[in-house]
Formats: structure tokens, C-alpha cells, sequence
């Protein structure tokens, strides 16, 4: 958790950028869009760039040289590959030098089951694989497929098996309603967290408002859809659309 020296809202432009991981995700992207979005997020100096493992080669020039780096999402949607595809997709990406940090996805269905030790065990193999090439690693629950006592034991879990981050949302989970990073969440898990893991909030963060009540609660970081930047940022007053990340 953040201890912050003033308020979200005096925060300058660029202070707000670092917060976020700009969500380039979309399986739909035409490779002229991914890179016109890379390029946007490390203008704005977003901490991150959000992209799926097969477009490193791609994205990586537009980040060199600048505050911001890569965040290739190892597993997504799902998690449901076995351990070694998830450890041999973050050894792939891992590698290169522009990746600040690897997210992987839980295997939510597995938490839900409440086998806990097979869900341990898998995210110890990814920390282990990330810690090879000297990278922080970030676990995505899907929160909205948990309880809050399943949220709780997973923030352990992680904490456990040595995870830099815990993590709300994908932004692409379906059967379920789409509450993201709510604060309510985010303070459950910084509870169990406290400073020992630093808590990511992502889905849902579409107003200035929310992203910036979520700052001065002390989130470490936000995983922000391409359409909500710009607003969360206050640079677009428009709302933005509702298939927002």
C-alpha cells in the first residue's frame, strides 16, 4: 500500500499516469492499433503497457527510451493452462529487456473448488520463472467469481508463494455481473496485504472520480482501458464506452 505525501487530486498529469497499466488487451487489435496505443500509454508516461505475450517484438521499440515498459499477461484470460505453459509463456516474455513486470492469471476455477495448495504450487512456478529474469509478478483473482473469504485466503496464498502484486480483475469475465476494482475489494485485500504485497485494482475503473478515491486509498497500482485513460486522467470529460477494460 501507498503512503502518499498529498491527494490524488493535486496530483499532476504525469504523477496519475504512473499509476496506471494501460490496458492494450483486446484480441481484436489490429497490430496499426496496438502500436498507436503503446505509443499513447508511453507518451501519457504510464507505468505500464497491458499486451498479450505475442506482441513483444511489436511493442517494444515504442517503449524504449521512455518511463514506460511493458506488462506482458501471461495465461489470459483464463488460467487455465497447465503450470508449465503458464511458466514456459513467462519465460518467453520475460526475457526482454523493456518487461517491467509479468500478470498471470489464477486459475479461478481452482480457487473456487478450494484447492488451495494445487492454486499455490502453480503460482509458486510462475514466481520462481519471473524471478529468473529478475521481474515482479502480478496474480489476477477474477474477483467477481469469488467470495470474500475466497478473495481473503488468495491474497495469502500469494503472499505465500512470494507474489509482488494481488490483483482484482481481467476485464473479460462472462456468467458473472462486472464490478471490478470496486473499493470495497481493494480494501479487503490491502487488509490481508498490508505491506507485504501491493495491491493492483483493474475492470471498471472508468471515472475520475473512482481512480482517484482509489489512489487516495492507497493502491499501488490501475489497469485502465484504453477509452478510460484520457478520462481518468482529466483530459476527456466524454463518458467513456461501456465495453471499457
Amino acid at each position: 500500500m501507498k503512503h502518499l505525501e498529498k491527494k490524488a487530486a493535486d496530483m499532476t498529469v504525469k504523477e496519475l499516469a504512473s499509476y496506471i497499466d494501460y490496458s492494450v488487451l483486446k484480441p481484436e487489435f489490429t497490430e496499426e492499433e496496438i502500436i498507436a496505443l503503446t505509443k499513447d500509454g508511453a507518451e501519457l508516461g504510464c507505468a505500464t503497457i497491458c499486451i498479450n505475450p505475442g506482441y513483444m517484438e511489436l511493442c517494444a521499440p515504442y517503449v524504449e527510451g521512455t518511463d514506460t515498459m511493458l506488462c506482458p499477461v501471461c495465461d489470459f484470460p483464463f488460467g487455465t493452462s497447465s503450470t508449465a505453459s503458464k511458466v514456459q509463456q513467462i519465460e518467453q516474455v520475460a526475457k526482454y529487456d523493456t518487461v517491467k513486470e509479468v500478470d498471470i492469471v489464477a486459475n479461478f476455477g481452482e480457487i473456487r473448488s478450494g484447492n488451495w495448495d494445487k492454486v499455490l504450487e502453480d503460482i509458486k512456478a510462475c514466481v520462481k520463472a519471473a524471478r529468473r529474469y529478475g521481474r515482479e509478478i502480478k496474480v489476477i483473482f477474477e474477483t467477481d467469481a469469488l467470495n470474500e473469504e475466497q478473495i481473503r485466503r488468495m491474497c495469502q496464498v500469494c503472499m505465500e508463494a512470494g507474489a509482488d502484486f494481488v490483483k482484482t480483475s481481467t476485464g473479460f469475465l462472462t456468467g458473472h455481473e462486472a464490478h471490478g476494482a470496486t473499493p470495497e475489494v481493494i480494501a479487503i485485500m490491502q487488509e490481508e496485504c498490508g505491506d507485504k504485497c501491493k495491491v493492483k485494482g483493474s475492470g471498471c475503473i472508468r471515472t475520475r472520480g473512482h481512480f482517484l478515491q482509489l489512489i487516495d486509498m492507497g493502491i499501488d497500482r490501475m489497469g485502465v482501458g484504453y477509452r478510460s485513460v484520457p478520462v481518468v486522467l482529466g483530459l476527456d470529460k466524454a463518458a467513456p464506452s461501456a465495453d471499457s477494460y
